[in-house]
């Protein structure tokens, strides 16, 4: 790839993300509501792609197989604890994952 063709793709990348931030802004202006089906995706989106990451995340968990997937349940648990004590999403996805890491790399090799 040339320096015309990386100056290209660049400038490309950039007017794509700038277009799907102004959008929103264009598209609705502010002195009219919403969609209604916009609102409903706001509420519905997020837990259903949380709902899927959990489920992607623990889709090849083998149970018949040491550690039989104690290091995924105890990072769940760690996670579920965190977010209700702190209801702070990224310290409960940040203290899951480093000790579900913790459990893989030093406790359970």
């Amino acid at each position: 790839m040339n320096l015309l063709e990386m100056i290209v793709m660049i400038a490309l990348v950039a007017l794509t993300t700038m277009a799907t931030r102004f959008a929103p802004f264009i598209i609705f202006k502010s002195d009219k509501a919403p969609p209604k089906f916009l609102g409903y995706l706001g509420r519905a989106l997020p837990p259903a792609v949380f709902g899927m990451l959990v489920v992607y995340c623990l889709k090849s968990v083998s149970l018949l197989a040491f550690p039989f997937g104690l290091p995924e349940l105890i990072g769940v648990v760690v996670v579920v604890c965190l977010h209700l004590i702190f209801r702070k999403m990224l310290v409960s996805i940040i203290g899951g994952t480093g000790v579900y890491l913790v459990l893989v790399n030093l406790v359970l090799i």
